[in-house]
């Protein structure tokens, strides 16, 4: 088992939230573990959607990879938005009439995204080549197709490290996003960001950041199955009843995979 990163930044992005209305679409402000899926299916020329009701290749081969995120060049965990406005003139989607639609589109979005890659698959092996040149059969993108998404030779890591590794309950720095809810066993504690130390930045103001992001697709209904995240540079107490923690020894710190 290998773990490796690259960071993937683009100018633009847009990760559409499906239960907003028709006039004003809204964008997750973290890329999320499908969204990620379709990125890495681009880069190993996966086919993507090609059957209403049906999910794609991608998707199928690579749901049960393992996957942590760390946003980059954020504000306390947001990015900045602008609201984008489009007309829409096709006469078969309006009737003959413009339809204006606006989004709230992400501004610079840039992720450290975490893999657990083994040895023993072939399509595993076959990313961690592609991850680690920096290349890709078809381009990827954040949410949509002219928010072309890259990364750099230079930003390709491995790591040294331990999976759920025994931590110290009085709190560690976990620099990816966490599930805030967890499946707790014998009634031990959810973990949470410690109020009382003092973030990763004594320069700055620690934060706390929520979002309810999509964690895989709901096979059967062919939508988002959701889950509440946070993401902080407080210290976590608690962080040894998470799955699928992982601790990168030269860094000492941790992430979590989902």
């Amino acid at each position: 088992m290998k773990i490796v990163s690259i960071d993937l930044h683009s100018d633009f992005g847009f990760f559409r939230k499906p239960d907003t209305n028709n006039t004003i679409n809204l964008s997750y402000n973290i890329i999320h573990k499908p969204g990620i899926l379709g990125v890495l299916g681009a880069i190993l020329g996966l086919e993507g959607y090609r059957e209403k009701g049906v999910l794609p290749a991608y998707y199928l081969k690579l749901k049960d990879l393992k996957i942590a995120v760390e946003p980059l060049m954020h504000d306390k965990g947001n990015f900045t938005k602008t609201a984008i406005k489009y007309t829409n003139t096709v006469g078969y989607a309006n009737k003959g009439n413009n339809f204006l639609t606006e989004e709230l589109t992400l501004i610079n979005p840039a992720y450290r995204i975490y893999l657990q890659l083994d040895d023993t698959i072939e399509l595993h092996v076959k990313l961690f080549d592609y991850l680690k040149e920096a290349k890709t059969e078809f381009i990827p993108y954040f949410g949509k197709n002219e928010f072309t998404a890259w990364w750099t030779k230079e930003s390709f890591r491995i790591y040294r490290s331990t999976i759920n590794p025994q931590v110290d309950k009085q709190g560690v720095r976990v620099k990816s996003l966490f599930k805030k809810t967890l499946n707790l066993k014998d009634n031990k504690e959810q973990p949470y960001p410690d109020l009382m130390s003092l973030g990763s930045d004594e320069a700055e103001l620690p934060f706390v950041f929520f979002e309810r992001l999509p964690y895989l697709f709901d096979e059967k209904l062919m939508q988002y199955i959701l889950e509440d995240f946070a993401y902080t540079d407080y210290l976590v107490k608690n962080a040894h009843t998470m799955e699928g923690l992982c601790h990168l020894i030269e860094e000492d710190t941790y992430v979590q995979f989902i």
